[in-house]
């Protein structure tokens, strides 16, 4: 799609421009399917060969079933109005499209934070976690998460225009939140509630970071205590990943995932808080570039997830775990050392 010229904005008009082609939209829509399907292949593999499925993969199964229905049921109304050349009527059908874009937004966000949450207790509070988490706890809170999201995307419904609105967008194929005076609440309290989302999920994956490099250094304060022993270097060399290679998965994983949720969410965020203090539509073209961010991001899920399921992308991400773990280890090491030789000297004296 392709921000439209002035006549492309004109009220009266039913047409998509000629301008326009459909071509981009359907590659996106393949690519999202065609990744969402083969990521779902690798996880019911998975599922089939693995004794015990964690926890965190069934929220990774939640968000890909997730963004997977929300590209079939969004993306054919889009590619209808190219076909047809019609643009997406005002009233009824750009509310639904605009609350379906709502709801399976925060869908993902909400599973995205879950998925932080989940890798949090599992680390840093490993008793509460074996305790009271399990599977069948987060498949109920699925059904939460979604109802939370349609009650929140049917607002603007509910609430009438002075609260907020859907409104159409160039090429007039979709619709979103608007973002202009008089209808910026709803878009006002849609980016806090997305910022403060960003700002958990964040918060939680440092904390995760926090607590692998101090499990990293317990243990390797236990190798050092065990070198004596016989093969106790093939073990130290070795052991850097072996120990928490689950843990480093899931939190490579979540890294990535939630790097690419900012770049996407944060434009879209921005501009709400813009758009409340403006009354015209003059920086549209700002809001739909920050909008097809938006859009952008269950797209490139899946294909986060395959490329990082791939035996070399592991390796690798290993080998920068363990290289970042004796970086510290190192330094660490460097700063203590200068005071062992003057205690040395004391006692000698």
């Amino acid at each position: 799609m392709s921000v439209s010229n002035d006549s492309e904005g004109s009220p009266n008009r039913t047409t998509i421009d000629e301008n326009n082609s459909v071509v981009p939209s359907a590659v996106l829509f393949a690519l999202g399917v065609v990744g969402n399907l083969i990521a779902l292949c690798i996880l019911y593999r998975h599922k089939h060969n693995s004794n015990r499925v964690s926890v965190f993969y069934v929220l990774v199964t939640g968000l890909v079933w997730t963004d997977l229905l929300g590209k079939l049921v969004i993306s054919p109304m889009v590619l209808a109005c190219y076909i047809t050349r019609q643009r997406l009527a005002h009233g009824m059908q750009c509310n639904a499209f605009g609350a379906l874009m709502v709801f399976f937004g925060l869908c993902s966000m909400f599973i995205l934070l879950a998925m932080a949450v989940e890798c949090w207790l599992s680390i840093g509070h490993p008793y509460f976690y074996q305790r009271h988490v399990n599977r069948r706890k987060v498949l109920l809170m699925f059904p939460f998460i979604y109802l939370f999201s349609l009650l929140f995307c049917a607002l603007p419904l509910i609430l009438g225009d002075e609260f907020g609105k859907y409104k159409t967008y160039s090429p007039h194929t979709w619709c979103y939140i608007a973002m202009k005076r008089p209808h910026h609440m709803y878009s006002v309290l849609f980016g806090s509630l997305t910022g403060m989302l960003i700002l958990l999920i964040v918060a939680f994956n440092l904390s995760v970071m926090i607590s692998l490099l101090k499990m990293y250094k317990l243990s390797r304060k236990q190798k050092i205590r065990c070198a004596s022993f016989e093969g106790a270097e093939n073990q130290r060399a070795r052991a850097p990943h072996n120990g928490h290679a689950e843990e480093i998965d899931h939190l490579v994983l979540l890294a990535l995932i939630t790097v690419i949720f900012i770049i996407c969410s944060v434009p879209v965020t921005v501009r709400t808080y813009i758009g409340a203090s403006q009354v015209s539509d003059n920086d549209e073209a700002k809001d739909l570039l920050a909008l097809r961010f938006l859009s952008v991001n269950s797209i490139v899920d899946p294909w986060v997830f395959i490329i990082f399921r791939t035996s070399l992308f592991r390796t690798m991400a290993h080998k920068l775990y363990d290289k970042l773990c004796h970086t510290r280890a190192r330094h660490s090491v460097q700063q203590g050392t200068p005071d062992k030789p003057a205690q040395q000297q004391d006692l000698a004296a």
